[in-house]
C-alpha cells in the first residue's frame, strides 16, 4: 500500500517548539515511522522552506520518505499567505509521482491547508482521502482572546470545503468528534475516533538521577517543566503566576529550583513567537522569578525523555488542546502531570491518578496541585507509576494498527 500523506505547512523533522512545530509534527513522524514497520509505504509531502535542504530525506525509515516540495517562496512565510501556494503544492505532488512512477492509494491530509492540496489530488488520482485536522478554527474562534488569537474566516471556510471532500474524517477523541459534528455538521458516521500514539521504547521512565546528569541539573535540584510553543493559548502566563504563588510559600515546603520552559527562541530572534516570548521573560521580571525560570528554547525529540524524567511534574496550562502529546510522553516518562480541562486533555489525564486537573486560567488552583505534588514525594511516585502504565495504551504499534484498519476499509 502507498499512502500520499500531506503536512503542507510544517515538516515532521523540524525540531519541536517554533511557531507551527509541534504535536502534529511528532504524530506524523511518528505514524509514518510505525506504518513502515508495517509494511506501508508513506511519502511526506510538506512545503519547502528551505532551497538548501535535499529534496527528498529517508530519515523516517523503512523506505519511506519525506519530500520537499516547493511551492512558493522556500523561506517561512505566514499560514495566512499559504493557501494561494496550494495549488502549485498540489501539482508539483503530481509531477512527483510521475517523475517517481508511484501510484498512491490512498491520500491521508494533515491540518486544513493540507486537505486543500489532498483535495485536489483525490480528483487528479481518483483515490480515496483521510483527513485530521489537529486544531479546528472555529474552537480557536471561542477562545481565542485576542484577533491575533483567533482565526480568519478563510481558514473557517477552507476547513467546511475540505469536510465536504474528505471520506473520512479521523479524530483524536470523542470530545473533537462532538466539535465537528456541532459546529461544521459533519455527519458522524464519517468520523472514526483514534487517538494519537506514544512511542513507549523512546518514552518511558529512565531513573531521576541519570536524567538530570544527562540534561546537566545537579542531583539535588527539583524541577517542574513546560513543554510546547509559546503562544498564548498554552497558557504560560498561568503558570508563571502559580509559580509566583509557590514561590511565596517555600517557608512552608521544600521549593523547586526550577521551572523549565522549553520551546521558542529566549533570545527573541525573528519569530513570531517572539513577542510572546517577551511577554512571558518581562512577567518573570516583574514577578521576581528570573532565578527561577529557566526559558531553554528548542529541543529535539532525543533528549525530551530525559527532561521529563528529571520533572517532578509537567503542566499543561493550555485554553485549547486538540490532545495533548505533550501529557502523554510525560506519563509514559512515569512524570505526573496537571493540565487544563480542556479539549483533549479532559479524556487522556485520570485525575488523582496520573496527575490533576485544574480549571484553565486559574493560577491559584494551579499554585495548589503544584504545592501538592511537589510537597509529597509518595504522591508523585505513586501517580507516576500508574500514569507510565496507563501511557502504554496509547503505544504507537496499538495505534497503527487501527489507522491501517482504516486505510483497509477506504481503499477495499
Amino acid at each position: 500500500m502507498n499512502i500520499a500523506m500531506i503536512s503542507n505547512h510544517t515538516c515532521p523533522l523540524a525540531i519541536l517548539g517554533g511557531k507551527n512545530t509541534g504535536g502534529m509534527n511528532v504524530y506524523v513522524r511518528e505514524l509514518t515511522r510505525f506504518l513502515g514497520r508495517e509494511g506501508v509505504h508513506v511519502d511526506v509531502f510538506t512545503r519547502s522552506q528551505d532551497e538548501h535542504v535535499p529534496q527528498v530525506s529517508h530519515d523516517l525509515g523503512n523506505f519511506n520518505r519525506v519530500v520537499h516540495i516547493p511551492a512558493g517562496p522556500e523561506t517561512t512565510i505566514p499560514k495566512s499567505e499559504l493557501p494561494k501556494y496550494v495549488p502549485d503544492f498540489a501539482d508539483e505532488i503530481i509531477k512527483f509521482a510521475e517523475r517517481k512512477q508511484i501510484k498512491y492509494d490512498l491520500i491521508h491530509a494533515h491540518y486544513w491547508l493540507s486537505g486543500k492540496a489532498g483535495a485536489l489530488l483525490k480528483h487528479a488520482w481518483n483515490v480515496p482521502m483521510l483527513q485530521m485536522f489537529h486544531t479546528l478554527g472555529l474552537m480557536k474562534q471561542q477562545i481565542g482572546q485576542t484577533p491575533e488569537e483567533r482565526e480568519g474566516q478563510y481558514r473557517i471556510s477552507g476547513e467546511k470545503v475540505v469536510m465536504a471532500s474528505a471520506d473520512r474524517i479521523v479524530a483524536a477523541t470523542e470530545a473533537e468528534s462532538s466539535q465537528l459534528q456541532e459546529l461544521y455538521g459533519v455527519d458522524r458516521k464519517k468520523i472514526k475516533i483514534i487517538p494519537p500514539g506514544v512511542d513507549i521504547h523512546h518514552f518511558y521512565p529512565i531513573p531521576q538521577d541519570e536524567a538530570k546528569e544527562a540534561i546537566g541539573i545537579p542531583s539535588a535540584d527539583r524541577m517542574a517543566l513546560f513543554v510546547g510553543r509559546i503562544e498564548p493559548l498554552k497558557g504560560v502566563d498561568t503558570l508563571i503566576r502559580a509559580m509566583a504563588i509557590v514561590k511565596e510559600n517555600c517557608e512552608f515546603f521544600d521549593c523547586p529550583h526550577y521551572l523549565v520552559v522549553i520551546g521558542g527562541d529566549p533570545e527573541g530572534g525573528t519569530e513570531d513567537v517572539s513577542a510572546e516570548m517577551q511577554h512571558l521573560q518581562t512577567l518573570c521580571r516583574n514577578l521576581g522569578l528570573d532565578d527561577m525560570v529557566v526559558f531553554l528554547g528548542k529541543r529535539g525529540q532525543n533528549t525530551l525523555p530525559y527532561y521529563y524524567s528529571a520533572a517532578e511534574v509537567v503542566i499543561m496550562p493550555s485554553h485549547y488542546e486538540s490532545f495533548g502529546m505533550v501529557a502523554l510522553e510525560a506519563m509514559a516518562c512515569g512524570t505526573p502531570v496537571i493540565a487544563s480541562r480542556v479539549g483533549g486533555l479532559a479524556h487522556l489525564l485520570k485525575d488523582g491518578e496520573t496527575g490533576y486537573f485544574v480549571p484553565s486560567q486559574d493560577p491559584q488552583a494551579l499554585a495548589e496541585k503544584l504545592q501538592l505534588i511537589l510537597n509529597h514525594k509518595d504522591l508523585r511516585e505513586r501517580m507516576g507509576a500508574r500514569a507510565s502504565a496507563y501511557a502504554k495504551d496509547f503505544r504507537w504499534e496499538w495505534i497503527t494498527k487501527q489507522m491501517i484498519s482504516v486505510y483497509q476499509e477506504l481503499t477495499g
